[in-house]
């Protein structure tokens, strides 16, 4: 599971990290394998901002699950410090730590001046990920990273642009979306796995495949949780700000264009929803399509007890509980 720590209306930031740590519990309650946080930074809608930071709340809320982040952005930071923050996270949380790495900057150039990287910081990712690696290993003179170094923090990679072939490169795991298509998805995962040079991270190919889903009694029902977040992200790239989320029906109610509405449809279409039966087809379809070995559940819905239903509903599908 990854929560982005979704703002919602009239709730606030600091009820969406709360919220997230809590959720967390539930998460852990039904089985499930891993709990992701992400990093975001001046986005009205999205809380999570400090992923270690969140990461540590929620491996202390709980026992069992992995607890990992989906990702840091590793432009926006120095490898170092990176390196000592998850460290500090598996010296506390031992066997329990994972590390998603992204290669994303600021959404604006606002933000972007104020994290001190431009856009060109994204080309450095591949040098940046061997250089946080080589601090667990100790292969840097002169620095040690503590208490990172001699740790053994399992890397992951999310592919956006050349990150699959980076990944397959570095002998590292992929998280992968299909966000151009299920064929442009296995095209990369195929390139993924043909290129995999087996290295002390991973000797073989791993791949987590990544979608919003939501199960429900009915697919209009499914489809209506989706809504929230999908029209959050469809307002974003027409007007660079991502919006807390509001009820399905509000959203519904809006006065949209002809554009917007039909990016919003495009959206959802691209997502997985329905009932239990119709869930386990189109899921089973995207990890073949894939070669998938893992899915990461990214749904963010406005009513929280309807998606915890979906969650319940997505582990019983997968005889998890």
């Amino acid at each position: 599971m990854l929560d982005r720590s979704p703002v919602r209306t009239h709730g606030g930031t600091a009820r969406a990290l709360r919220d997230t740590v809590a959720f967390a519990g539930d998460v852990e309650r039904l089985g499930y394998h891993r709990f992701w946080v992400s990093e975001h930074h001046s986005v009205p809608g999205v809380a999570g901002s400090a992923p270690t930071v969140l990461a540590a709340a929620v491996a202390s809320a709980t026992s069992r699950i992995r607890v990992g982040t989906g990702g840091v952005m590793l432009p926006n930071h120095r490898p170092l410090v990176v390196a000592e923050q998850f460290g500090v996270l598996e010296a506390l949380y031992p066997g329990r730590i994972d590390m998603g790495l992204g290669r994303s900057v600021g959404f604006t150039a606002g933000v972007r001046d104020a994290l001190g990287h431009g856009k060109e910081a994204a080309d450095d990712f591949g040098a940046q990920v061997r250089e946080l690696l080589g601090f667990f290993s100790g292969e840097r003179p002169g620095v040690h990273a503590y208490p990172a170094e001699g740790l053994r923090v399992p890397p992951f990679l999310l592919a956006t642009g050349s990150g699959a072939d980076l990944a397959a490169e570095l002998g590292l795991p992929l998280v992968i979306a299909p966000v151009r298509g299920e064929r442009a998805l296995a095209e990369a995962v195929t390139r993924y796995r043909d290129g995999f040079r087996p290295s002390g991270w991973a000797r073989e190919p791993y791949v987590v495949v990544s979608s919003a889903i939501a199960v429900a009694d009915s697919a209009a029902d499914a489809r209506r949780l989706l809504v929230s977040e999908a029209w959050a992200t469809v307002y974003s790239r027409s007007h660079g700000v991502f919006p807390p989320l509001s009820p399905p029906a509000e959203v519904l109610a809006l006065p949209m264009t002809d554009r917007e509405r039909r990016r919003l449809e495009e959206t959802l279409d691209g997502q997985i929803s329905g009932t239990p039966a119709e869930v386990g087809d189109r899921l089973g379809a995207l990890i073949d399509a894939a070669g998938a070995d893992e899915v990461l559940v990214t749904t963010a819905a406005y009513d929280q007890s309807a998606r915890l239903d979906s969650l319940v509903r997505l582990a019983d599908l997968h005889a998890l509980v």
